[in-house]
């Protein structure tokens, strides 16, 4: 794809409306981009399945894997004054939600704005303006005024989704974009690139591209993904968070334009050692740069996969800054970078360094 074409992909990607469970408005989208390099099929839970089109149907697999969900809210129930008491979906903080910008799918399809209500310093007591509510005291307010008004007007009630509320800009200047759900739609936008990389090759192997559902969740989708296509290898495509305004230089290990992250530990993944020095080694050839990285905390879908069904795995990571926050950071370049990577590792592989990953002597 043309960069022009790659940056609007990017924008609508991330302006899309798609939390967990509600993936739909994305998975319909990401399905238009795949559908001319890809066979594109969808299943019960809003799993996609992008076959690249010269696949032989009998040789190994290749799976890669990005999600279609982003972090949001659900409504659990309308408060008497019309206020709407939510849940979150997926891993926020706190401090991160009051006053944000949201919109609200409603009972028949409407996108109703709102805000998570804050209360005016003027009638804060000094306990309060040093203190942030708990997630089941806060509320959002989309202008009604009784609970009534909210259900039988605006048609919110229970199990009603909602969305973050940002638009995505892209600076040429600084080469970054600036939007919300970057996690994991930069992923979903490297699979579209790699596929159209690839358009007419013949590659040793098979492709499928999955766009997972419910992974901010519980990695739910990639559990069904992997049951579906049995890879014998897999690449996942995440957009991971960037550590570079926190961190010291040392330890900084995922920054912007530092290149994609390969992942060596989160909280519910260890890559394939043979498969992650291969990625190394093959990036370093083709002059991509990249970083590793050894995380506390997180997980992704590599785990469901390559836990359920032994196939060597890696993590390609796109950073960003603010993950799991309305504002993020990230860069043309590392997304660029990252889809190089993955499609230099799928022109490259053959069964006998497949096979590789394997040896134990």
């Amino acid at each position: 794809m043309k960069k022009e074409q790659e940056i609007e992909m990017l924008k609508e990607f991330s302006d899309a409306n798609s939390t967990s469970g509600f993936e739909e408005e994305f998975v319909k989208l990401f399905s238009t981009y795949a559908k001319n390099t890809a066979d594109i099929t969808v299943d019960g839970m809003l799993n996609v399945y992008a076959a690249k089109k010269e696949n032989k149907g009998d040789r190994p697999v290749i799976q890669m894997d990005a999600h279609s969900d982003a972090v949001g809210f659900i409504t659990q129930a309308v408060r008497p004054n019309g206020l709407i008491k939510f849940v979150p979906l997926g891993g926020w903080v706190k401090y991160n939600i009051p006053a944000l910008k949201v919109k609200i799918r409603n009972r028949e399809g409407e996108y109703i704005p709102g805000v998570v209500a804050t209360k005016p310093p003027h009638f804060m007591t000094a306990a309060e303006r040093n203190s942030i509510p708990e997630v089941a005291d806060m509320s959002i307010d989309v202008g009604s005024s009784s609970r009534e008004e909210t259900i039988k007007d605006y048609k919110i009630d229970t199990g009603c989704p909602i969305f973050v509320d940002v638009k995505c800009e892209y600076h040429e200047k600084s080469g970054l974009f600036f939007g919300k759900d970057f996690d994991d739609r930069f992923g979903a936008g490297a699979m579209v690139d790699v596929l159209d990389n690839l358009k007419g090759e013949e590659t040793d192997f098979d492709v499928v591209a999955a766009l997972s559902s419910q992974e901010e969740v519980g990695l739910r989708g990639a559990y069904v993904t992997g049951r579906k296509i049995k890879p014998d290898l897999c690449i996942v495509l995440e957009s991971c968070p960037a550590d570079d305004t926190f961190e010291p230089d040392w330890l900084s290990q995922t920054g912007l334009k530092r290149g994609p992250m390969l992942r060596d530990m989160d909280t519910t993944f260890l890559p394939n050692p043979k498969f992650q020095q291969y990625a190394c080694d093959l990036a370093d050839k083709n002059r991509i740069p990249y970083t590793r990285s050894v995380r506390t905390g997180g997980g992704q879908d590599g785990a469901a996969i390559y836990y359920e069904y032994g196939a060597p795995t890696i993590v390609i990571g796109i950073p960003v800054r603010y993950e799991h926050s309305p504002y993020c950071f990230s860069a043309y370049k590392d997304f660029k970078a990252s889809v190089d990577l993955a499609t230099a590792i799928i022109r490259d592989m053959t069964q006998e360094k497949l096979d590789s990953f394997k040896e134990v002597i």
